[in-house]
């Protein structure tokens, strides 16, 4: 069995952001010479997250405002974590409900994905550099 580790680094200007990051899992795979095996993709900070979903700007649009609808960012006062001196409690629970990280099965070599998924950074607490990691392991 093998093992590959990269990490991804990101800095989205403003509060939030998705970007698509298909492609660069995808020269990860390519780069670790898997054939068969998992794809682990993580958000390394608790105010990111990485998701599978359509690449669709209606979509898109339509995550962030039933985020901000669950969890608004202002006012700041209404977070308990933000008496800490802080003000992203609202990151912190859109984190939560937009996930962690996606393991997707390698077959062939590829991504072994359903119609139309593919692999996401949400940022939700962004203007600083975080950090994705990029775990495979398999033969």
């Amino acid at each position: 069995m093998k093992s590959y580790r990269k990490e991804l680094w990101f800095e989205i200007k403003g509060r939030r952001g998705m970007v698509n990051i298909t492609r660069d899992v995808e020269n990860c795979l390519a780069e670790s010479g898997i054939k068969e095996g998992l794809c682990l993709v993580n958000a390394m900070h608790i105010t990111a997250s990485v998701f599978i979903n359509d690449d669709e700007r209606g979509l898109h649009a339509d995550f962030e405002r039933w985020l901000e609808r669950l969890a608004p960012h202002e006012p700041i006062s209404q977070y308990e974590h933000n008496r800490t001196g802080e003000d992203n409690g609202d990151a912190h629970l859109k984190r939560s409900v937009m996930g962690r990280e996606v393991v997707v099965a390698v077959t062939g070599g590829q991504l072994d994905f359903g119609p139309w998924e593919q692999i996401f950074y949400g940022e939700f607490d962004g203007d600083r550099r975080k950090r994705v990691l990029i775990k495979i392991i398999g033969t």
